[in-house]
């Protein structure tokens, strides 16, 4: 059954939603585990990689004297339990940046995705991400792609720094803002249902994507409306 919703803006979430779990927890993380410990003690003069570690320090209850094995130890620990914490994101989305950069890393999307964005993006629609995987992280992930290069499809970027935590109404509150668009102008598609629950108490417009194989496949979206595919969306163009 199709899925007909009216939006100027169209927010996607990434993992499980455009593309596989397995694309970030096998192929990204296998990735960037090995180096955490490397990056760190080879960009120990970048404030953004500085300000992670002290970050990192201070949520585990590390002493300020702990070295970069402690540090790697808590990443890792994190990674385990797929904890969304802000400075692994953070040192996540350097490695994997450098890692497309380098073409070591290829981003591979769903059957329907890029043609379905592809065919909103030109029928006028703004397309923006929201995910926990930082700014620079998702910019990354678009820019070697098993089709090409997508950074031009994308209006926005949005994490859980410059928007807030995925599962609070303010975030999407935020996003909006900066969208420069009403709540009923946006429509958000993820396949986490407590993130769509956060989305509508703002006002926004949702669908559930519940791919198959996917851990929130055979999940409970309550009153979203639900697909597995973009292919099932008929999305109306607010002028």
């Amino acid at each position: 059954m199709s899925v007909q919703v009216a939006a100027r803006w169209v927010v996607l979430d990434i993992e499980g939603t455009l593309t596989a779990t397995s694309q970030v927890h096998v192929v990204l993380y296998d990735y960037a585990r090995p180096r955490l410990g490397l990056w760190i003690d080879a960009h120990s003069d970048d404030p953004v990689v500085a300000g992670a570690v002290a970050q990192v320090k201070a949520d585990a209850g590390l002493g300020e004297p702990a070295g970069t094995a402690e540090v790697v130890a808590v990443l890792h620990g994190w990674m385990d339990a797929d904890r969304k914490a802000t400075p692994l994101k953070t040192l996540q989305g350097l490695i994997w940046s450098d890692g497309y950069a380098r073409g070591e890393l290829t981003t591979d999307y769903f059957a329907d995705v890029v043609p379905a964005l592809r065919s909103w993006r030109d029928r006028g629609l703004g397309l923006a991400v929201f995910s926990s995987g930082s700014v620079a992280g998702q910019i990354a992930s678009f820019s070697n792609t098993t089709s090409g290069d997508l950074r031009g499809l994308f209006a926005h970027h949005f994490d859980t720094v410059n928007a807030g935590p995925k599962r609070e109404r303010d975030s999407y509150e935020k996003i909006a803002d900066g969208l420069g668009a009403t709540a009923a102008e946006i429509v958000f598609f993820s396949d986490v249902p407590a993130e769509l629950d956060a989305a509508t108490a703002a006002g926004w417009r949702t669908v559930g994507v519940a791919r198959a194989g996917e851990p929130f496949a055979d999940a409970d979206f309550g009153t979203h409306p639900v697909v597995s595919t973009f292919d099932d969306v008929e999305l109306e163009v607010i002028a």
